[in-house]
């Protein structure tokens, strides 16, 4: 599956070199490879994925992998509609800077908990330094959702990426919180 990735040298700025993950969406024997490879390591009933890329592979498991509820679609500012006290806000350190995110709690509540939580998986397209699912993660597993009058903690049960760029450390930063799993590792 590494072969049909693409690189592009200093992009989106000088010094970084980005991983275009978009060539999967480009052949579907190869997507439905790595979707098969997705759906193996997502263990928990519900996915959490920033936008965008990660959508575009949390999204099929809703189809193709029984297991999988719902998704928590996290989202830049202003892109999520939101009730009063629903939406919460990460701050995340990028590679290239720092950046806020947002999700619903209500989207976590959907989900089907497992005794006294809800687990959940947290999906991305790259894992370069870490910081954008240590952020998440780290929000996450403070929550307390109530559901039909009961209180429910969460936690981060893995993550799962698509590409790794393993000499940037981001798996070791993670995996303080949770197992790492990688479909390609570069």
């Amino acid at each position: 599956m590494k072969s049909v990735l693409k690189y592009y040298k200093d992009f989106p700025k000088e010094g970084i070199v980005f991983v275009d993950i978009m060539p999967f969406l480009q052949n579907k024997e190869v997507f439905a490879r790595l979707m098969a490879s997705v759906g193996e390591a997502c263990t928990a009933s519900c996915i959490v994925a920033p936008e965008a890329r990660g959508f575009l592979f949390a999204a099929p498991l809703l189809c193709t992998d029984d297991k999988v509820k719902n998704i928590v679609a996290v989202r830049k500012s202003g892109k999520l509609p939101f009730a009063e006290g629903d939406l919460k806000e990460v701050l995340i350190e990028k590679e290239y800077g720092c950046d806020k995110l947002y999700y619903r709690l209500s989207d976590i509540a959907v989900g089907e908990p497992v005794g006294d939580q809800f687990e959940l998986t947290i999906l991305d397209d790259v894992l370069a330094t870490g910081g954008t699912a240590e952020g998440l993660a780290e929000s996450l597993n403070s929550l307390r959702i109530v559901r039909d009058g009961k209180e429910y903690g969460v936690k981060v049960k893995e993550f799962v990426f698509i590409v790794e760029i393993e000499e940037l450390g981001g798996a070791e930063r993670l995996r303080r919180i949770a197992p790492v799993h990688s479909i390609c590792k570069i």
